[in-house]
């Protein structure tokens, strides 16, 4: 028999986060979106309430607790901000993901404790400025002397690479010819202060400005040969399995922005009177509304059952790329709903769904582009 009903754990999870987003990071929001200020105060609360490392097993420092637990602090933090929603998918998703899954012991007792506990912060190295859905593209490379990866080459838009609590960042690199003469790719961890490795914030952005973009510049940059993660050769198999699950982070970020955005509509549609009457009493705003509460709700329930299947250990790609792709898109027709149903005011930036509007764009490009995530589905049903 089915049950939709969430755990007795989950739910008090969900509402504590809920009540942690309402009432510390509402009220700065709007003041870092406007400063593009990443913000230590939020990451070092978010730190203490155990955002980081939420699957990560408890040996490293982590929450050992399921998927679905980490989905559900991501949708209720994205409900009020993408910004501090993007900080810890990412960290958790893309920083302490690939060390968690596919480094040696040493490397995870290493690495995973400050990034769960100790308030340090990790890159996940991929897109370069040639190479953003063809990652086979990549130009950067390391070559292997005398014990030692020397590094060169840059990426470009990486979270949470280039701040004061940043530790270092996982690099997949080209580390040479394979015998079919593909490139072989390899995942390398580089800590922040090695010479030669420097890393910029990246600014102006339209999209999740409080959130740390950062562009990474190798110069013959050495790290130890034991720096390698895994396997050498198996970077580009650890970045995919690493976006599989990344997408399920970024899809309860489409289905956390988007009940966001519904609920100021829905208020407002409620406040503002015209021709003697609350707008939302017009059936040409009512129906949008409910089109949007309709769309919310199957994207809950296909991201849900997507985070069952990875919990339940069974293969999710497929699942993993419709949750994304829709949930995603759902956002972006929610905002722009919320932003009709306000009018003019929805353009102004004082008013939140300015923010959903503009923040909701990234999610149909970061990790797998929309149409990526179509062609990702299409293969798992069987059409080249």
């Amino acid at each position: 028999m089915l049950n939709y009903d969430l755990s007795p754990d989950h739910k008090l999870l969900k509402d504590s986060v809920r009540d942690f987003a309402e009432n510390e990071i509402k009220p700065l929001r709007h003041e870092l979106d406007k400063k593009e200020e990443f913000s230590y105060e939020l990451t070092e609360k978010m730190f203490d309430m155990g955002f980081f490392g939420i699957v990560c097993p408890q040996e490293y420092g982590g929450q050992g607790m399921d998927y679905l637990s980490y989905i559900l602090v991501i949708e209720e933090l994205a409900r009020v901000d993408a910004c501090q929603a993007a900080t810890v998918a990412a960290e958790n998703s893309l920083g302490i993901g690939p060390l968690m899954n596919f480094g040696s012991k040493e490397q995870k007792e290493k690495y995973l404790p400050p990034l769960c506990t100790g308030k340090k912060l990790w890159g996940f190295g991929l897109t370069e400025p040639n190479a953003g859905s063809d990652a086979g593209n990549s130009k950067t490379n390391a070559v292997l002397k005398d014990g030692k990866w020397i590094i060169n080459g840059s990426k470009i838009f990486i979270t949470n690479a280039a701040n004061e609590m940043t530790a270092g960042s996982t690099v997949q690199a080209i580390t040479g010819t394979k015998d079919n003469g593909k490139k072989e790719v390899s995942c390398i961890i580089v800590e922040q202060a090695t010479p030669g490795f420097t890393t910029k914030a990246m600014k102006d952005k339209m999209t999740w400005r409080s959130s740390n973009t950062a562009e990474l510049y190798f110069d013959d940059v050495e790290v130890p040969e034991e720096n390698i993660l895994g396997k050498r050769g198996d970077g580009f198999k650890q970045m995919l399995k690493t976006l599989d699950s990344g997408r399920l982070a970024i899809a309860a970020m489409g289905v956390g922005g988007a009940q966001g955005a519904f609920e100021e509509a829905l208020r407002y549609s409620q406040e503002r009177v015209q021709f003697g009457k609350p707008i939302g009493h017009f059936q040409v705003n009512s129906f949008k509304l409910v089109d949007c509460a309709m769309e919310i709700e199957a994207a809950r329930n296909l991201l849900y059952k997507a985070c069952w299947l990875k919990d339940q250990g069974r293969a999710y790609t497929k699942e993993a790329a419709m949750a994304k792709v829709y949930a995603s898109e759902v956002f972006g027709r929610v905002a722009n709903h919320a932003v009709q149903i306000h009018g003019g005011y929805g353009l102004m930036e004082e008013y939140p769904v300015a923010k959903f509007y503009r923040d909701q764009k990234l999610l149909e490009i970061g990790e797998g582009t929309s149409e990526i995530q179509r062609i990702v589905i299409a293969r798992q049903l069987g059409l080249n």
